[in-house]
């Protein structure tokens, strides 16, 4: 039996089972499918992390209060410390720290000839915004008044809301700020006008594209901070000092100083996507190993029905290994078949779900959109995966099919 006869009876067996065929071939497209969209999206979140950590500096930490999240930076501890100057000044003196940039933080309500939002707001020098943000670049017109205590640099996703028709706020325009804070005496209100003098461009940095930033002492004064820093900002010398200097920080201050790198919240967030991507991928074998016990049944059920064919074939001189090779090819086939069109419905699932789950940030932003990245190695060893599990699962049922004895066979009714 030639190559093409075996190929011709294994298609044609299909065929006459076309029900059964087609829902196991099914199972293999689910399986193969669901692997395809989970690699294609992990890859895809695993680009989409590394492009978050490449707006970030490689040299920076962000230190703030024990007792404070540091913006959901650091871990929460009994201890705390009061950020002042004093406390600036002793981590300017250690060796391999460049500089060290208070920073404070808050919430305030803008309004914009009538149109209010509330918005997080940073003081800071604003010629040093660069230092946190390093890719930062402004749209024409911009200019960055570092002793004006009356100007403002606003983020894109607070001049360009999602799903405004219109620009909350233009170049040049003033915007009024409404800040509340409590005190012994109770809760009183600030109100301070600020001119827009620059516009940040999107830097896919939400946390500074949604906010305002303000001079130093203008936040100070419009936040009652009372020269008391939330958050420090600490170059060292070279990105392979970062961990020494947070070693030292540490030494000096214990835990009432809580210190952190973006290089390691980043890696956090790796491992956590990469945990959440290998069970899933999981799953999608586990998929594929459901459509491989279906092959196993298909099969088992057709050696049972075509005994009698088997039989036939066998008396007229069909040779074990024919019979072998005729029912591990109807396996290759659905193999084949499923794993094919498990690829491509997988590649065009992926697209539409990361269409789908695209999501704005809470608090505002532009919108977040992780496209799948499919990987060609990654999709060949799927496609393999699926026909080698489809090939494995009609091992038996051939196995079987070619030692029945052909006066056996011809007996069975």
């Amino acid at each position: 039996m030639n190559p093409r006869d075996l190929f011709l009876l294994s298609f044609e067996a299909l065929v006459d089972r076309k029900v059964r065929t087609l829902l196991t071939i099914l199972m293999v497209v689910l399986g193969s499918s669901l692997v395809v969209v989970l690699n294609g999206l992990s890859a895809g979140q695993a680009a989409f992390l590394e492009q978050q950590f490449n707006t970030l500096a490689a040299n920076v930490l962000f230190v703030g209060s024990g007792q404070r999240s540091l913006s959901s930076y650091a871990t929460s501890t009994s201890n705390s410390i009061t950020i002042n100057d004093v406390i600036v000044q002793k981590l300017k003196t250690l060796p391999n720290v460049s500089d060290v940039i208070p920073e404070y933080t808050g919430s305030v309500q803008m309004n914009s000839q009538g149109n209010v939002q509330r918005a997080s707001i940073t003081a800071i020098d604003p010629s040093k915004l660069s230092v946190e943000l390093p890719n930062v670049q402004y749209i024409d017109g911009s200019t960055i008044r570092a002793g004006d205590r009356s100007a403002a640099l606003v983020g894109d996703t607070i001049v360009n809301p999602p799903g405004a028709d219109t620009a909350f706020v233009t170049l040049g325009e003033t915007i009024k700020t409404t800040s509340t804070y409590s005190d012994s005496s109770g809760s009183h209100t600030v109100i301070k006008n600020y001119i827009v003098s620059g516009i940040l461009k999107p830097s896919g940095n939400t946390g500074i594209d949604r906010s305002v930033i303000i001079n130093l002492d203008a936040g100070n004064e419009l936040l009652h901070k009372q020269n008391k820093y939330d958050q420090l900002i600490i170059t060292a010398t070279t990105p392979d000092d970062v961990d020494t200097v947070q070693q030292e920080i540490t030494s000096m201050f214990g835990k009432t100083l809580g210190a952190t790198t973006p290089k390691a919240l980043m890696a956090v967030r790796q491992q956590a996507a990469s945990g959440n991507a290998a069970f899933i991928l999981m799953v999608g074998i586990i998929a594929l190993v459901v459509g491989a016990v279906g092959i196993v049944t298909t099969l088992y059920n057709s050696v049972t029905e075509r005994i009698r064919e088997i039989g036939t074939m066998k008396a007229i001189g069909a040779q074990n290994a024919e019979i072998l090779a005729l029912f591990l090819v109807e396996a290759a086939l659905i193999g084949i078949i499923g794993a094919s069109s498990g690829m491509a419905i997988g590649m065009v699932a992926g697209v539409l779900l990361g269409i789908l789950t695209t999501t704005t940030p809470t608090g505002g932003g532009a919108p977040v959109h992780i496209p799948p990245i499919y990987i060609p190695t990654d999709l060949i060893k799927v496609w393999l995966l699926s026909l080698g599990l489809s090939v494995l699962a009609g091992m038996y049922p051939a196995w079987k099919a070619s030692k029945l004895s052909p006066m056996v066979a011809l007996r069975r009714e």
